[in-house]
């Protein structure tokens, strides 16, 4: 059996790709892949390090409901900072509400425009 050793990208259904663009690059500062093809339908590439978050505009398919309030308690992808207050000071700035992480670790809980769930953990370097 082939052995899996990575995450290439974690793909994304919204509505508004320049919306989600406003959060995820805009706000959470992550930077565009300029590499994405034409595919006939709307979206946009961005980077996580050496992985990719792919933003795929399909507005009929979107849930207007969220399992929960919580993020945690719902499907999320988690990102890593090295310090978790400038990105709440971000998400605070632009009106984004978002709750601490239960486990008492240094993460939070925010939602995109279109309510997927994104967890931010906190890592130290060194």
């Amino acid at each position: 059996m082939t052995a899996i050793f990575g995450i290439h990208h974690v793909s994304l259904l919204v509505s508004d790709t320049q919306r989600a663009l406003d959060f995820y690059h805009g706000v959470l500062g992550l930077p565009l892949d300029p590499g994405r093809p034409e595919m006939g339908f709307p979206g946009a590439w961005l980077r996580i390090g050496q992985q990719q978050l792919h933003l795929i505009e399909l507005p009929q398919q979107l849930a207007a409901e969220t399992a929960s309030v919580h993020g945690g308690r719902d499907r999320h992808f988690a990102l890593v900072v090295g310090d978790i207050e400038g990105l709440r000071q971000a998400l605070e700035e632009n009106g984004i509400t978002y709750t601490l992480s239960r486990s008492g670790r240094s993460a939070l809980f925010c939602r995109d425009p279109d309510g997927n769930a994104v967890e931010i953990v906190e890592q130290k370097a060194g």
